[in-house]
């Protein structure tokens, strides 16, 4: 598997966070990314009869996971926290599934879709760091 998805080390949400800080990601774009994902991961499993039967339900509803929409301690880090539970889900259970064409195929769609993102990123960039920083406990 690629290593530079944002879910294939070890994952959290501050380092899912940081990937997207990286790459210049405001919310928006954030949630695009995660959509492109959600959709990926979505096709994988209602066109698979087993997983259909057991995780398609989850996937009626949008965004994926028991986290999805949460911040937590992350402001501005819903889209963080989804992407931990969708891309374990696909970490765990749908890379797996994939030969060695597939997973080729889907590391140059993603770097693709990454490009464009951080070339929109150019025009739309994330508003700066707040005096107390995004990791805040209260």
């Amino acid at each position: 598997m690629s290593g530079h998805f944002p879910f294939s080390g070890n994952t959290n949400r501050v380092s899912v966070f940081g990937f997207y800080e990286r790459y210049n990601l405001n919310p928006a774009m954030q949630e695009k990314y995660y959509k492109w994902w959600y959709d990926w991961a979505k096709s994988m499993v209602m066109n698979d009869a087993d997983l259909k039967a057991v995780k398609g339900v989850e996937f009626s509803h949008y965004p994926f996971g028991h986290h999805s929409a949460v911040d937590f301690h992350l402001r501005q880090g819903a889209w963080s926290t989804a992407l931990v539970d969708l891309g374990g889900f696909i970490k765990g259970t749908l890379m797996s599934k994939l030969n060695d064409e597939q997973l080729h195929k889907l590391d140059d769609d993603h770097h693709h879709m990454l490009h464009a993102l951080e070339t929109e990123a150019k025009n739309t960039p994330r508003p700066s760091v707040p005096e107390i920083g995004w990791f805040r406990h209260t």
